[in-house]
């Protein structure tokens, strides 16, 4: 059964906290929330201080959190501090990866990285065994709602294959594009964690939209 984290990206910012409880009521796993610097991505959305709101109303969810910045190693432990569980940092954006994987670790959070649709599953050979998470973006970083980039199943296919290959229980996320009519494609792909905001947001009926992500 997948994981599913709704992200906020996509919820009623007015209504921040109800719109989480509800999604994990309608049984949602995780909360998944995006963060954008305007130089990274051409958006602006949310910092520490809003995570930490979202860690509230998260009670005891998995509070994953999607750094779409530069040098995130300036902000990682403000992210922890305000509650992450999931700390995910593109690969595209650091510097010095490795040091940026051991910084997270060191803070105790779990350690994700992320690779935009262009970018090759190569960079990540000397950090892979040290990663919880691989998050494979199935649009180009920035906007909600998109539509996905069909290229982007077989790297998902290929990620599987090489964490099958190492026997490592990585997870794979995916995050772009994720609606309930394609999940199961995501999902026979190799994928874990099914990141939707609109898909689930945005949905006429959420508990259903849910179920389907789930079932997928």
């Amino acid at each position: 059964m997948a994981i599913v984290a709704p992200s906020i990206l996509s919820a009623d910012f007015g209504h921040l906290a109800a719109d989480i409880q509800q999604v994990l009521s309608l049984g949602a796993d995780w909360i998944h929330v995006d963060v954008m610097d305007g130089r990274f991505v051409p958006n602006l959305t949310i910092g520490p201080v809003v995570t930490a709101a979202v860690r509230e109303a998260a009670g005891e969810a998995t509070v994953d959190v999607h750094l779409m910045i530069v040098e995130p190693e300036r902000y990682v432990a403000d992210f922890r501090e305000a509650g992450a569980d999931v700390l995910t940092v593109h690969a595209e954006a650091t510097t010095h990866l490795h040091r940026s994987v051991q910084q997270i670790r060191g803070l105790g959070a779990r350690v994700g990285v992320s690779l935009n649709p262009h970018t090759p599953l190569s960079v990540l050979d000397y950090v892979l065994d040290e990663l919880d998470l691989v998050l494979i973006m199935t649009v180009d970083p920035g906007f909600g709602g998109q539509a996905l980039i069909e290229a982007m199943f077989p790297k998902i296919a290929a990620l599987r294959a090489e964490l099958d290959r190492r026997g490592l229980s990585t997870q794979i996320e995916v995050d772009g594009g994720v609606k309930p009519d394609n999940a199961h494609r995501f999902v026979e792909a190799g994928a874990h964690v099914l990141v939707s905001g609109s898909g689930i947001f945005k949905a006429e009926d959420r508990a259903t939209a849910i179920r389907s992500l789930k079932d997928a």
